[in-house]
């Protein structure tokens, strides 16, 4: 594959616990690193939506399908982390409480995923009334006690505008915790890991170690892009429809989530433009997510980079067993 070929790859990544999961041209391989020392090494081949049907590529569309699809992954691929490196364990040996256990003795596995599905559905509640309804709450505030309902017009703006402050300082205070800042180092290694395949560049710590760790494909990037083209959206209905601007704040919540799959679409075709073009409009709006990788990724250690290789090795060209196997016949 020649240099240019690589730098305008689709193989991509996520961070995981002790572990780094790669897509490639072989499937989804996910490395981790176990208590031993040494590194676990899996290759999935699912297939997606988009490999099975014509309307899951249809173009925002599949924005929506794939971010959807990720989610669910990327919750499991975390999970199986946890499993492998040892971590759940250490977790529920330090931290389970007395009902934890009893639930888990008398009602077996069925119970614990319910309770897992629960804290989901928590946790997205709790997203909602964080990033969406917080903001607009707050503007409301201001523009009532302050500017005296001359906002309404800008109310978008000034929305969007606290939505990425907030969201800034949680990633920020998220990324002290020591657990979360060692996932960031796994992150920085995927990224440095992908830069080293696409400059052509052969898979070694040293050549790794060598690549800048901010990655404009990054789900980093994907969510400060839906930031601002929220923004960009939600001004253009109070410009066609004002009187959104007069609304009550939950129809107007509602209103942002029934317009969120369609920020999700123009999104993920923003990123898909951008891995394939450099220009000042991709700049600017790759900047935002860009300078905020300096606090989701941190520089990675070469026993980290060493399983960013292993999960890209496998992505590339499969699991050594197999590579083994097929020099041998």
């Amino acid at each position: 594959m020649s240099k240019k070929e690589c730098k305008y790859s689709s193989v991509g990544g996520q961070a995981l616990i002790e572990g780094i999961v790669m897509k490639g041209p072989k499937g989804k391989a996910l490395c981790v690193r176990l208590p031993d020392g040494s590194i676990h090494r899996e290759l999935n081949s699912k297939k997606y939506l988009k490999d099975k049907y014509a309307i899951a590529r249809i173009p925002l569309i599949r924005g929506v399908i794939t971010f959807v699809e990720t989610l669910i992954d990327s919750y499991s691929d975390l999970m199986r982390s946890a499993e492998l490196s040892g971590f759940s364990e250490v977790e529920n040996g330090e931290n389970e409480s007395k009902l934890d256990k009893w639930i888990s003795d008398h009602f077996g596995k069925a119970m614990m995923a319910v309770i897992s599905f629960i804290s989901v559905i928590l946790s997205v509640c709790l997203s909602v009334g964080i990033f969406i309804y917080l903001p607009a709450l707050l503007v409301d505030l201001f523009d009532k006690y302050v500017t005296h309902d001359t906002l309404s017009r800008l109310h978008p703006l000034f929305e969007g505008i606290l939505r990425i402050i907030i969201f800034v300082l949680y990633m920020w205070i998220v990324s002290l915790q020591k657990d979360i800042k060692r996932v960031f180092m796994y992150h920085g290694a995927e990224h440095k890991s992908i830069f080293c395949f696409e400059n052509g560049l052969e898979l070694t710590i040293e050549n790794v170690r060598k690549q800048i760790r901010f990655h404009p494909r990054c789900g980093t990037s994907f969510i400060f892009v839906m930031l601002i083209l929220s923004i960009a959206v939600s001004s253009c209905l109070v410009l066609i429809f004002p009187t959104l601007a007069t609304v009550s704040r939950p129809l107007w919540i509602l209103v942002k989530l029934l317009v969120l799959p369609f920020v999700m679409g123009l999104g993920y075709e923003f990123i898909k433009y951008a891995a394939k073009h450099d220009n000042i409009f991709v700049s600017i709006l790759a900047a935002p997510g860009l300078w905020m990788q300096r606090i989701t990724t941190k520089e990675p250690t070469d026993d980290i980079i060493e399983v960013g290789i292993a999960s890209l090795k496998v992505a590339l060209y499969g699991l050594p067993e197999e590579n083994e196997e097929n020099e041998n016949i």
